[in-house]
């Protein structure tokens, strides 16, 4: 089963949790570049949380990609995931009561996304699908 909600509120049928993963990427991003992203929303699936950011780029990477340097502003964003994974990573095994085995982020220029993809244990239990979610 496949569930989403976006950072505005609106959700599924496991809208606090998911929203709360969307909030927790909003504010991560917020504080590792300045600026929160235009909008996020999140799916779950299994084991695998993806939560799609818009609205990504600060002034200065735009400024950056409109000189024709998007290939700097992505090495820049991969130097700074591998740097904070163990934040990142962190910061959603609390939201998702889950330990988190992989985080991968992806960024693209136009239109302006980035996806976090966040691979949680197989030997952990699966996140509860009826709301009941960890503290």
């Amino acid at each position: 089963m496949t569930l989403e909600s976006t950072s505005d509120g609106r959700a599924t049928s496991a809208g606090p949790q998911l929203t709360e993963i969307s909030n927790a990427a909003v504010a991560l991003h917020r504080e590792h570049f300045g600026r929160g992203p235009g909008a996020a929303k999140t799916h779950l699936s299994d084991n695998l949380v993806v939560c799609v950011l818009t609205d990504v780029f600060t002034p200065f990477e735009k400024t950056l990609i409109d000189a024709g340097q998007a290939e700097r502003v992505r090495e820049t964003r991969a130097i700074h995931r591998a740097a904070t994974e163990g934040v990142y990573k962190l910061r959603m095994e609390e939201v998702l009561g889950r330990r988190v085995e992989a985080h991968m982020n992806s960024i693209h220029v136009d239109p302006d996304v980035a996806v976090d993809i966040f691979v949680l244990s197989e030997e952990d239990p699966l996140v509860p699908l009826d709301g009941d979610f960890p503290a």
